[in-house]
């Protein structure tokens, strides 16, 4: 910011949850979690046992899944949903 400029706000409430989702393996999944957190109005999840072989980024309806890498043997693996506005 600088000098003489005015700071503007804007507040609103954020819902944030976590989600042992067990597997995202199989076809369709992403999309089927993404349409549950749109149902609760989730706007960040952290997801547990993504199970997909690499890292990175995919969009899923409203949300973008941003995921690390598990293992070889589609185990393990972390990620977050959030939503695009």
């Amino acid at each position: 910011m600088f000098i003489g400029e005015a700071s503007h706000r804007i507040q609103r409430e954020l819902k944030l949850d976590t989600w042992n989702v067990r597997s995202l393996y199989r076809a369709g999944s992403l999309k089927a979690a993404a349409r549950e957190l749109a149902r609760y109005q989730l706007d960040v999840v952290g997801v547990q046992e993504v199970r997909w072989g690499k890292g990175g980024t995919v969009r899923a309806g409203d949300y973008d899944f941003f995921y690390g890498k598990g293992n070889e043997n589609h185990q393990l693996g972390t990620g977050f949903l959030y939503v695009v506005e």
